[in-house]
């Protein structure tokens, strides 16, 4: 079955912070091994609030390659006024008459941020191009000022990370089916995704374009593959952590404050509170 092939990139210098973050993916250490990388994200978030970097991570791929549980497992234990996601709807009127990368702009982190953007701008050399929601003149226009687009962010000092999630056609037809068959699955799929298994090959050849023309040495593409969810979360979060220069900025002890003394003072009155209804010790005592 026809799969999405990895890109080689040029490979980044890497110091000895990252080497700490390699580890052989695992099945009995699954677990462990995505706690232990939460923590290290963890410490790149504080890093970045207290030196006011700024860094932008786009996730693109196929339909139920991965993206979402992995972004899910990034942002887990993190802090949403530091790090937020940005999945933004379909363009509004007036955003179609704007300059394509205009709506994007005011959702690129500001400093001490990192934003996630969960599709992106690349929807135009992808879904957009498929669909025929876009003329091929602004798909060539696109392709054209996204490099220039990306070098300007760059520039300006933006950590900008780029990953494509790949995923075999027999996957994703499993997936999409456990979706279909699961009631707490099926808001995932959109009303493109189930159209877009009858134009896999010209979603293989939009994809294979937009490599051409934006898989560059100063910003290159990083392919996931992702017909192992385990795994590319980890290798995922794992060469996240890699390319941004981190270190851990956390007090080396926290001391806990002894708690203030009442002086007299007494709460309310419970009867005249509102409490929420406890419906639970009946359900888990029934259990037992």
């Amino acid at each position: 079955m026809p799969k999405d092939k990895p890109v080689k990139s040029p490979s980044k210098p890497r110091d000895k912070k990252s080497e700490k973050s390699d580890a052989p993916p695992n099945a009995s250490s699954y677990d462990d091994e995505i706690y232990r990388l939460q923590v290290e994200l963890v410490k790149m978030q504080e890093w970045v609030r207290a030196t006011g970097a700024r860094v932008a991570v786009i996730f693109e791929g196929r339909d139920a390659a991965g993206k979402g549980g992995t972004i899910a497992r990034i942002t887990a234990n993190l802090n949403s006024r530091v790090v937020r996601i940005a999945a933004l709807p379909k363009p509004t009127e007036r955003e179609k008459t704007e300059w394509y990368f205009q709506r994007y702009i005011s959702h690129l982190p500001a400093g001490g941020e990192i934003v996630i953007f969960d599709r992106s701008w690349y929807n135009r050399a992808g879904v957009e191009l498929v669909f025929g929601f876009c003329t091929t003149e602004q798909h060539r226009q696109f392709l054209k000022q996204c490099p220039v687009f990306e070098r300007l962010l760059i520039d300006d000092g933006i950590i900008l990370v780029k990953y494509w999630f790949s995923v075999s056609d027999d996957e994703q037809e499993k997936r999409f089916q456990a979706r279909m068959d699961d009631p707490l699955k099926r808001w995932k799929l959109s009303p493109v995704d189930l159209p877009s298994r009858a134009h896999w090959v010209d979603y293989s050849k939009a994809k294979d374009t937009m490599f051409e023309y934006t898989d560059t040495d100063a910003n290159p593409w990083w392919v996931v593959e992702g017909d192992d969810k385990k795994k590319a979360r980890i290798n995922c979060m794992t060469h996240l952590l890699s390319q941004v220069p981190y270190h851990d900025v956390f007090e080396e002890e926290l001391v806990l404050p002894k708690r203030q003394k009442s002086d007299g003072y007494k709460r309310p009155d419970e009867s005249k509170q509102n409490f929420v209804p406890d419906v639970a010790t009946k359900i888990l005592d029934k259990a037992r």
